[in-house]
């Protein structure tokens, strides 16, 4: 081991003698080392290369997330790690304000080169989003709904928990035959094909990724609903019309810090008088939400370039100032954490699949991490999510709020 590892591995265990929620073991070359107060079975992380001291004391948890995809440390159970130290916040802060941060300018560097303009905004979804359909397909349900979905009960599956999250979101649209509902990212025209199909009403929805606008096309050609679901390859900022109703789910994390009161502003314009928006959103507690927006961190590095988490007081601000009032909010937080199991248990036993599809063994390890580091944050409420309903000024006059909505089968 040099010189500069064995330091950082002396300053990493210095962190972790910190401990107070839980225990970590550090297992290297044959021996093992407990870390925290916990009485509890540890959390083991096994050390495979030296060199992961390096990358977790110089990157913090984006240097951690590099050195598991170079397979230079593994454990025993990711999602219970990232629990343990969002329980112990000032051990992860520590870690992240050491050494790491002196890497963080550059990280912001990268980060604005990304920001959300119109041209940014394509960029950026496309380097998600155009993975490839056949990948996606692989660890979705068959609705192919990549948002969070709401377990009803224990044994619902994913496929049940997608249709009952838009069935939520169309209920309390009080979607009706006549309305038209306009769609902030189709994602793969779920919601659409549900609200049009049990609803009766027409849908214009909207997609700056190819490979999903393509996709929503045919499933809804293949569903006989082309006469009722529209889909559009339109930026939102680029957006005209009026419509009773407009449904966003779990787009705002692309729209960027820079135009949220841009985002709530076109909303509100594109509504009647008497229009309701819902929107579904993931969010980050309103006190780490100024530090998470200006550093770069792993989802933001890796995963969502050019991503920000909104707080719900962020959201609050920015929909002031539009005639928007927020009248209804549910907070689905725990179904994320089942949502992200469910798709990491299917990722992986569908992984000889995906691995034809052409990625490798880093890129398996990324998603592993990802959906792992996800899910630890929901799990312990670092991250929440949301379903927000907006309401126009005449809809709150004319008392339409409590109307029933009338779910119809279509064919």
């Amino acid at each position: 081991m040099n010189p500069l590892d064995r330091l950082a591995r002396r300053a990493l265990r210095g962190q972790l003698a910190r401990l107070r929620y839980g225990s970590v073991e550090l297992r290297e070359s044959g021996a093992a080392q407990r870390f925290g107060r916990g009485r509890e079975a540890a959390v083991a992380i096994t050390v495979r290369d030296p060199r992961f001291y390096r990358a977790v004391v110089l990157g913090g948890h984006v240097g951690a997330a590099e050195a598991y995809v170079a397979e230079w440390w593994t454990a025993d159970d990711l999602t219970a790690l990232v629990r343990l130290f969002v329980r112990n916040r000032a051990v992860l802060d520590g870690m992240e304000k050491g050494w790491a941060r002196m890497v963080q300018p550059v990280r912001r560097l990268w980060h604005r080169s990304n920001r959300n303009t119109r041209r940014g905004s394509r960029r950026n979804i496309a380097a998600h989003y155009d993975l490839g359909n056949d990948f996606y397909s692989l660890f979705l349900d068959d609705t192919l709904t990549y948002s969070c979905g709401i377990f009803e009960s224990p044994d619902s599956t994913l496929r049940e928990a997608s249709i009952a999250k838009y069935d939520r979101l169309c209920r309390k649209l009080a979607l009706a035959p006549e309305d038209h509902v306009i769609e902030i990212g189709t994602g793969w025209g779920g919601f659409a094909l549900h609200a049009a199909r049990h609803y009766g009403c027409r849908v214009t929805t909207t997609t700056i990724s190819r490979e999903q606008a393509t996709l929503a096309e045919q499933r809804i050609r293949a569903a006989g609903l082309s006469g009722r679901v529209t889909v559009l390859r339109e930026d939102y900022r680029d957006l005209r019309g009026g419509f009773d109703k407009l449904v966003s789910i779990e787009m705002i994390e692309a729209v960027g810090h820079e135009y949220y009161r841009t985002f709530f502003e076109k909303c509100a314009s594109l509504l009647v008088p008497h229009g309701l928006m819902a929107l579904q959103a993931i969010t980050i507690q309103d006190r780490d939400y100024e530090r998470a927006r200006r550093e770069v961190d792993f989802i933001k590095r890796y995963i969502f370039p050019g991503s920000t988490i909104p707080s719900i007081s962020v959201l609050a601000t920015a929909a002031s100032h539009t005639d928007l009032r927020i009248v209804g909010l549910e907070d689905i937080t725990l179904h994320y954490a089942e949502t992200l199991r469910r798709w990491r248990s299917n990722f992986t036993t569908n992984w000889p699949r995906i691995r034809e599809l052409g990625f490798s063994e880093q890129f398996r390890r990324l998603w592993e991490f990802y959906f792992c580091y996800c899910e630890g944050g929901f799990r312990e409420g670092a991250l929440g999510d949301v379903q927000l309903v907006l309401a126009k000024p005449r809809a709150i006059a004319s008392g339409s709020l409590r109307h029933e909505p009338r779910r119809m089968a279509v064919a």
